[in-house]
This record gives C-alpha cells, structure tokens and sequence, in this order.
C-alpha cells in the first residue's frame, strides 16, 4: 500500500457515515453494496477494502445489480458534466462516427433484450473493443449475462474505489 493510498484509506475510514455513504455511492449506486461497506470500516488495508466490496458484489442480488446499472450511462454517451463516467468511457471520446452510430444501435438491442444499460468495464478498452464485446455478450442467456455484468461492476468498483483512497482530495 502507497503512503497515498494509506493516508487516503485512513481519511475514508474516519469519514463521518453520512459522508462515508456518498463517497461509496459514486462509487456503486448499489444500495446494500454501500451498506456492506460501511458496516465493514475501518478497513486495515486497501487489500481489505477490495475484498469486502468483491465480497458485496457477489452478494448483489439482480434488483440490487438493477440499482447498480441505473446509475451508468450508456457507452458512447457519457453523462454530461460527469468526469468519471467520461474517463472511463474514453476509449469512444475518439472513435469514427460510424463506429459511434453502431454502438448506439447495439446499445439500444443490449437494453430491448435485457432491460438494462450495457454495462462494461470501459477503463482502458478502445471503441472496438466495447463493440466486439457487446457483439459477443447480447448473445448470453439472461442468467450468464446477469454474472458477466456482477465481474464487470466488481472491476469498476475497484478502479473507483482505488482512486477513492488515492486522491489527496477529500472524496
């Protein structure tokens, strides 16, 4: 663990619940995610930290996922203003127009089939990349797809909580 991330664990671990409870939301909007966290501070190291929320989200049942993905922007459209959902998602900030249209389109054929924002971890993944992978995965049944999305939501949590406890920034 860095001196950065220990002192930004300490600060979060001390955070008042209120607080606490926001900083995790922008995390997962996953309710009982959050709850599970906050029951488990302080948190002795980062290691620790990523396991309870690898543990709370195997935990997520599919309303709890469902609250979770709400909460994400579909790729290609990043909310605006939002600069997490925009860094994440940078991999399209770039891509052709058409490659754009298409994901729009698959998109919008990922949600009529599951009733849900394709939901991926964006983070370091270019436009085609997104594309192939919804290409692949709107061919899952309802039950492989809910698993896929619980990995991906299990690794935007760690980014998103790894840049929680490294930023010298109060969150």
């Amino acid at each position: 663990m860095t001196s950065t991330s220990a002192s930004g664990l300490a600060r979060f671990n001390a955070l008042e619940e209120p607080v606490a409870r926001a900083a995790l939301h922008e995390v997962c909007a996953a309710t009982a995610w959050a709850r599970h966290l906050l029951a488990a501070r302080p948190f002795a190291t980062t290691d620790a930290l990523y396991a309870a929320s690898d543990t709370a989200t195997a935990r997520l049942t599919a309303d709890d996922l469902a609250e979770a993905m709400a909460a994400h922007p579909p790729i290609g459209r990043p909310k605006p203003g939002d600069a997490t959902s925009s860094r994440e998602q940078a991999g399209m900030a770039g891509a052709a127009e058409e490659l754009k249209a298409e994901m729009l389109e698959l998109n919008l054929a990922y949600q009529e089939k599951f009733g849900h924002v394709f939901l991926i971890c964006a983070t370091g993944r270019t436009g085609e990349q997104m594309r192939d992978a919804v290409r692949e995965r709107i061919g899952n049944s309802p039950e492989q797809e809910r698993e896929t999305v619980r990995t991906e939501l299990g690794k935007i949590n760690r980014i998103r909580l790894t840049r929680l406890v490294e930023q010298d920034a109060r969150p």
